[in-house]
């Protein structure tokens, strides 16, 4: 199985536990998914069988279903689009008597397949073409080897099977051993090669990965090439803090993680998700030491998860990763896959809990002032009232940093009224949240922290109080001059 992903195997019976539980078995890294309705002593219970399965597909997730071929082919059918992206997916007979590969030709589902059939002592119901004629998969090729254009697999695997032969160049232990018909002389050409080029018409082209020097030659040489994981790294947003307010996908990363890095109160604000990870807790302020730690753990070969709160690519980790990728470039670091899994900002959080405030065009800024200088942070704060934005405040004050939300006030009243909206999100999906509305000249240093979100209206952001008496905040689609 080329995927770096535990797959998830998904049963809706008790009956069929103990299939799952062998199929679990197998790969390190796997969940057993279950039916929380009927089945009990399973990993993960769900609710809902097509939304569990719409979530993980594309997160990239292998899924192995426990059930008929027909229910995963109606709930995944709207979501095939790429094959060169879709994860392996597969159904297995109840009894275990069937292993049929339904999804994932370029990754891997056929020896997915043959896995599973093996510890089943079944035979896996392979229909792919060239690998029935072959007994071998050209566009999935073992671990250890990537191929470099299989666009030009369709066309190639065609000729193949039309009758023309193919010739080796360089070490392709897995080809020697299937059935392709190889000739020195052969019209198609699969080459095996280091060297970084366009490949040639009527040709394959695979890179050999890196392998790590402890692999003796005669391993190499196998015909099972051992597959040392390639590190991964994914910076992922929480949210504001509730479960609810997370999406799946950072869900399902978190999962399949095992290392954590970030600050100790957003890590705990992932709850039982941390349950049997490796934590790594910091300084929230030792931003660029955690993203040189995080990127130093995925070199290893370990699923790292840098947590943030809110969204990471907003003031959070995943710009501190990308700068120090950026800065110090050290070769361990180049062949890390790195995600970045959106999350619900602040911003979005604070608006949504009094209505919509950010409904017109609208800007974030930090007050911040230890990145960058106080003089741009004002020159923004002008432009931006003076454009008549929307504006969004983040970092507003520190225990350091007490008078700069006043200053921030004292332009914004160059060009706002003084009965302007102004919102104050505090602890926003966490416990103690409070959301309040106050005016322009009412805004004082000693009503925010660190916690806090303002939300300052523009010209136009309006307030309207329903018979329920919830006030809410606005700003209308249409500009009025």
């Amino acid at each position: 199985m080329k995927t770096r992903v535990g797959p998830a195997i998904l049963i809706l019976s008790q009956n069929s536990l103990i299939v799952g539980r062998k199929i679990t078995n197998i790969f390190p890294g796997a969940k057993l998914y279950g039916l929380a309705s009927r089945t009990s002593d399973v990993d993960v219970s769900f609710q809902n069988f097509g939304d569990t399965v719409r979530e993980l597909f594309p997160a990239g997730t292998p899924l192995i279903g426990i059930c008929a071929a027909g229910i995963l082919i109606r709930t995944l059918a709207p979501l095939i689009t790429d094959k060169g992206q879709e994860p392996p997916v597969l159904a297995v007979a109840q009894d275990g008597s069937a292993v049929v590969p339904l999804l994932g030709g370029l990754s891997g589902v056929n020896d997915l397949a043959r896995q599973i059939a093996e510890a089943l002592n079944v035979k896996a119901a392979i229909t792919t073409t060239g690998d029935l004629h072959f007994h071998t998969a050209l566009l999935s090729p073992p671990p250890g080897y990537h191929l470099a254009n299989p666009e030009d697999g369709k066309k190639f695997i065609a000729d193949l099977l039309a009758g023309a032969k193919v010739k080796l160049e360089g070490k392709a232990p897995w080809l020697i051993e299937s059935k392709l018909p190889i000739d020195p002389n052969g019209e198609l050409t699969i080459q095996i090669t280091e060297n970084l080029g366009t490949p040639q018409p009527n040709c394959l082209v695979y890179y050999p990965q890196k392998i790590p020097a402890d692999i003796s030659p005669q391993n190499i040489l196998s015909s099972e090439i051992i597959d040392q994981p390639r590190g991964k790294l994914a910076i992922i947003g929480t949210g504001p803090g509730a479960l609810k307010w997370m999406s799946p996908e950072v869900k399902e990363i978190l999962h399949a993680a095992t290392d954590l890095v970030g600050y100790k109160t957003y890590i705990n604000l992932i709850g039982t998700l941390a349950d049997g990870k490796n934590r790594h807790e910091s300084d929230n302020r030792e931003e660029e030491a955690r993203a040189k730690f995080a990127l130093d753990l995925a070199a290893q070969g370990k699923y790292v998860v840098v947590v943030s709160s809110g969204d990471p690519g907003i003031y959070a980790m995943a710009t501190a990763v990308f700068e120090v990728l950026d800065r110090y470039n050290k070769p361990e670091w180049q062949n890390i896959y790195i995600q970045v899994a959106p999350g619900i900002s602040a911003m979005q959080a604070t608006a949504a809990a009094i209505g919509a405030p950010l409904g017109h065009d609208f800007c974030a800024i930090s007050l911040s002032d230890i990145l960058k200088p106080w003089e741009i942070i004002t020159q923004r704060i002008a432009a931006a009232a003076q454009g008549d934005f929307v504006i969004a405040f983040y970092n507003p004050i520190s225990k350091e940093r007490t008078w700069q939300l006043s200053e921030a006030k004292n332009i914004l009243l160059r060009y706002r009224k003084p009965d302007t909206p102004v919102i104050l999100g505090r602890n926003i999906g966490r416990p103690g949240q409070v959301v309040k509305v106050i005016t322009l000249k009412e805004l004082e240093s000693n009503d925010a922290d660190m916690r806090t979100l303002i939300i300052i209206g523009s010209s136009q952001t309006r307030q309207v109080q329903t018979s329920d008496s919830n006030l809410w905040v606005y700003t209308p689609r249409r500009y009025q001059m």
